[in-house]
């Protein structure tokens, strides 16, 4: 069976964003003060063949462990369902 995993990386709280800082003085500048506390992470989508939605899981995981995030400075968070 085929699923499709949704993976989204952010950095982690706390951890210093200049991406999000860029992001966030721009839309101050540009008339969005309201904007805050921006964040500037990515999605990852993949087709993933397992023989269980757990496996599935497991495999992403091992996936965002080794490769896709890096565990010292980004959390990730995974969706994983049929396709």
């Amino acid at each position: 069976m085929t699923y499709r995993v949704h993976v989204r990386v952010m950095p982690r709280t706390g951890l210093l964003d200049p991406q999000g800082q860029a992001v966030e003085h721009a839309l101050s500048a540009l008339g969005f003060a309201e904007a805050g506390a921006v964040r500037i992470g990515r999605a990852i989508q993949l087709d993933l063949a397992a023989t269980s939605r757990s496996d599935a899981e497991a495999r992403a995981r091992q996936m965002c462990d080794k490769l896709l995030a890096n565990p010292v400075t980004e959390d990730y968070l995974l969706e994983v369902e049929e396709s």
